[in-house]
């Protein structure tokens, strides 16, 4: 009797367990149905996310950057610079313009710029030349830059190539010889071929700053300059000059002219330079207006009340900042 009732009872357990085993493989199977439609669901979003940090990478990292040539004429190890100019995409510029704006993005004053390439031309700041001195008889310090005569006679003529159809003309530089002699001078004048780049030709006087005149030739090193007290800017409209065709030039100015730019019906219009440091209306548009100077570290100065005198030196009151 005994052993009829414990049978039964382990056939009841026994029944028991293969139901708990059925369900329990049920909930389970329907769990993993459940999981894996989950996961179905979401590998597309997973694909476009992933879609998207590949376009956020491309924007970061395609930035390339264009250098310009080493300056023509300086010698190698003076740390002549290059000017460098990134280039954003156009997705990075528009992925810069949709981002929300913050405090850093608020208007600021305009300030001058460095000298870039373009702005300064052959002779840049901060760059050390190499070349030869020359002596030349001045005379009363014009030349072909034609800004009259000098008021003193530390003045130079530059190579033509350095000289770069005028570009030079005014220039500060600083010149030191192997002696540790050195002499600042302006330049006022061309020096044609067979002078080579680097090459100044100085007028007497500076030359014997430098050595002796009876040297005739020396190694020179030199470098542009932004002196301190050199007065204020004047301008003068070339002879001929009238309503319907004029020249303009800068005198006296601290740092190269980069532009010249008159202000015409149709706003600011920048005028072509000649080799011999005017800068021209062909068509007389601005003539006897507003002028606006700039120079090759980007200061822009707004010059208005000249009147259209030809060749008369008309004063200004405004100067470039010093460098």
């Amino acid at each position: 009797m005994k052993t009829d009732t414990m049978t039964a009872r382990q056939a009841a357990r026994q029944r028991r367990r293969r139901r708990r085993l059925v369900l329990g493989t049920a909930v389970a199977l329907t769990a993993a149905g459940v999981l894996a439609a989950l996961v179905l669901a979401l590998l597309p979003d997973r694909r476009a996310d992933a879609g998207t940090a590949a376009t956020a990478q491309a924007i970061t990292t395609a930035s390339p950057t264009a250098s310009s040539p080493t300056a023509p004429g300086a010698p190698a190890g003076t740390g002549t610079p290059t000017a460098t100019d990134t280039a954003r995409p156009a997705a990075h510029a528009a992925a810069s313009a949709a981002a929300k704006p913050s405090a850093a993005d608020a208007p600021r004053p305009s300030r001058p710029t460095p000298a870039t390439a373009s702005a300064a031309g052959r002779i840049r700041p901060g760059t050390t030349y190499r070349g030869v001195a020359t002596a030349y008889e001045a005379g009363d310090g014009n030349g072909a830059c034609l800004f009259g005569p000098s008021p003193d006679l530390m003045v130079a003529a530059m190579n033509t190539t350095d000289y770069e159809s005028s570009r030079a003309c005014g220039a500060y530089v600083l010149v030191h010889a192997a002696n540790g002699a050195s002499v600042t001078v302006r330049i006022t004048n061309e020096c044609p071929a067979p002078c080579a780049p680097g090459q100044l030709d100085l007028s007497h006087q500076a030359f014997a700053k430098l050595a002796d005149l009876a040297v005739g030739r020396i190694p020179i090193t030199w470098s542009l300059l932004s002196p301190g007290e050199v007065g204020t800017i004047s301008i003068r409209y070339k002879t001929g000059s009238s309503p319907y065709w004029c020249g303009i030039q800068a005198i006296g100015h601290r740092n190269p002219v980069a532009a010249l730019e008159i202000r015409t019906s149709d706003g600011w219009r920048q005028l072509p330079r000649t080799d011999y440091d005017y800068f021209l209306s062909a068509d007389g548009s601005g003539c006897g207006g507003a002028i606006r100077i700039t120079d090759i570290y980007g200061e822009r100065l707004t010059i208005t009340g000249i009147a259209l005198r030809p060749n008369v030196v008309q004063p200004t009151g405004v100067q470039f900042s010093r460098h």
